[in-house]
């Protein structure tokens, strides 16, 4: 089991092998990540690169109080995909047919099927009701905007915004 806490500390003192073992351990995860965000594996592979950069750079700004080392690694490259998403000269043309929500589902369906039935996020994600936690993880997993999670869910913004706040809470609520 890796441990990513001290992986960062080795990396903010300017271990080059640990931010290397940071790459092994999580760069294939990452990647399926990013690719899953921005649904072409050029931009994801360019997206983990650039994650890897800020952490080698930004290492000795982790907090081990405020979360854990993964989630903050998974944090910058969530952000990373999202600023490669906003990027205007990076935009591909698609075709409006190539917005099917329900391809959407059945990637949020697949991945909550995955968590492991005993798990407390399956327990915690059950609990809420069916719009609330495919708002949540169409932000986290598909990398939405709430923007975009109202625009596939048909809903409004407010709504969508307030599905995903209350949601949380029940979350870490439930989770703690």
């Amino acid at each position: 089991m890796t441990d990513h806490a001290s992986l960062l500390k080795s990396c903010a003192a300017g271990d080059r092998a640990a931010l290397r073992a940071l790459m092994e351990a999580e760069g294939g995860r990452m990647l399926g990540v990013a690719r899953r965000m921005l649904r072409r594996a050029d931009l994801a592979e360019d997206a983990v690169q650039e994650t890897l950069v800020l952490i080698w750079r930004r290492a000795h700004q982790f907090d081990p109080a405020r979360g854990s080392a993964k989630g903050w690694v998974y944090t910058i490259l969530r952000n990373r995909c999202l600023t490669l998403l906003r990027r205007e000269d990076r935009e591909v043309a698609t075709q409006p047919a190539a917005f099917d929500s329900a391809e959407d589902r059945i990637v949020l369906d697949q991945a909550f099927d995955r968590l492991a039935a005993n798990s407390d996020l399956r327990r915690c994600l059950a609990g809420l009701d069916e719009q609330t936690r495919r708002a949540i993880l169409s932000s986290y997993l598909l990398g939405h905007s709430h923007g975009e999670i109202a625009g596939r869910l048909e809903a409004p913004l407010g709504s969508v915004k307030s599905w995903v706040r209350r949601g949380l809470g029940k979350l870490r609520e439930c989770l703690s």
